[in-house]
């Protein structure tokens, strides 16, 4: 893909892998985009300024007050930009733009960003492993951030384990990625459903299934990347850059989905509802008694994407569902898109242990409609959940 007529800034911080983003520079400047660098003080140990001018063609940034122009740099170079990158990314700097701490140029311009930004960290294996950083990793990815983990290897510290600056060509084709799809669903909805409903049975116990969530998640995830307006209903514990509905039920699910259903443009029902509820919720705790059995009764909750799928008469919306199975994945899952009258079905398969409930990866078939069906091989969520919103777009 060539990137002519986009910028790419590069923040270089102060790690022994600083050298190896002069071939990133050069990647990005053969592919046709214009390149800035900013590096942290400590940077400027490992790689000199002169090299990176000559690479990138531009001035190199460094001191925070060097300012130019009337336009003060790190307010400039963060509108300028389409995305940013900071690579290698150390513990510190991790740790401060987590924080909001903007005590350099670099970090400065990472609070003023407001489009996509990736890290590619590299350190000591222990400092990666430190429960803060990590913490200070999950607070920045919830935010929607992007991490290019580090590789597992001999460190030039002397220590080995997982902290090696991760590949430049992994790095180039996050960036590339993320521009290419930063646009597909602009002006749009997505509404996305996540995780497996709760049914109380007394205060204490419930009837639930096993899904994480991490699926919807990822088409979330993906939906907003791509310029759509984005919706999770989930009845996880999520923290996004996007709107965020905390539900319990299958009802509370359902009127949720009722809240968001008009203005919606793409409806993608990933939360594994369950299919009944205790008829009679015991508002104190069952006690146990002298019978070896209990009997609860239960009945039917609402048919949730069939019914979304019943108001959708003018068909000016789309409406996708999913379909956990153990067995006759096709077979089950194409008397399903008949049966509910969804535009789309995901199929998945939940005997394989490899995939699906809680697993990082998926492998799935979506069916349309009209007969289409194609197969997206095991691959993470993330991907699977890009690849579903194309397939989406494109049909």
């Amino acid at each position: 893909m060539t990137l002519e007529g986009k910028t790419v800034l590069i923040g270089i911080t102060g790690g022994i892998a600083a050298y190896k983003i002069c071939e990133l520079i050069r990647k990005f400047q053969k592919s046709g985009a214009a390149t800035r660098v900013v590096c942290t003080p400590n940077a400027m140990n490992f790689v000199t300024k002169l090299t990176l001018q000559n690479l990138s063609r531009n001035q190199v940034y460094v001191d925070e007050f060097d300012v130019k122009e009337w336009k003060p740099e790190h307010i400039s170079l963060a509108d300028e930009s389409d995305i940013m990158v900071i690579a290698p990314a150390t513990a510190n700097t991790i740790s401060k733009i987590a924080n909001g701490i903007a005590d350099n140029l670099l970090t400065s311009i990472a609070c003023a960003f407001s489009k996509q930004m990736i890290f590619a960290p590299a350190m000591n294996c222990n400092m990666w492993n430190n429960s803060a950083v990590q913490d200070n990793i999950t607070k920045l990815k919830s935010k929607g951030y992007e991490f290019l983990e580090p590789e597992t290897g001999f460190l030039a510290c002397g220590y080995s384990g997982k902290g090696r600056l991760c590949s430049i060509d992994k790095i180039y084709d996050s960036v590339v990625e993320n521009l290419k799809y930063s646009k597909l669903l602009e002006g749009k909805k997505v509404v996305v459903t996540s995780g497996g409903t709760i049914e109380d049975i007394d205060p204490v116990r419930y009837i639930s299934n096993y899904s994480s969530g991490k699926m919807g998640l990822a088409i979330a995830r993906s939906a907003k990347k791509m310029g759509a307006e984005t919706v999770l209903i989930t009845t996880k514990d999520v923290e996004a850059p996007f709107k965020v509905v905390k539900v319990k039920s299958a009802l509370q699910m359902q009127k949720a989905l009722d809240d968001e259903f008009e203005t919606s443009d793409i409806i993608i029902m990933a939360a594994a509802v369950a299919d009944y509820r205790v008829k009679n919720y015991s508002n104190q705790k069952l006690k146990k008694t002298s019978e070896d059995e209990l009997v609860l009764e239960l009945i039917k909750n609402p048919d949730i994407l069939q019914t979304l799928c019943s108001r959708n008469k003018g068909g000016n919306k789309i409406i996708a569902g999913f379909c956990a199975e153990s067995e006759n994945l096709l077979e089950n899952a194409k008397e399903k898109i008949s049966k509910k009258g969804c535009d789309f079905l995901i199929a998945n398969d939940i005997s394989r242990h490899d995939i699906g409930f809680s697993s990082e990866y998926n492998e799935v078939t979506i069916l349309d409609k009209n007969g289409g069906m194609k197969m997206f091989e095991k691959n993470s969520k993330d991907v699977i959940a890009r690849e579903i919103l194309e397939y989406i777009i494109k049909k």
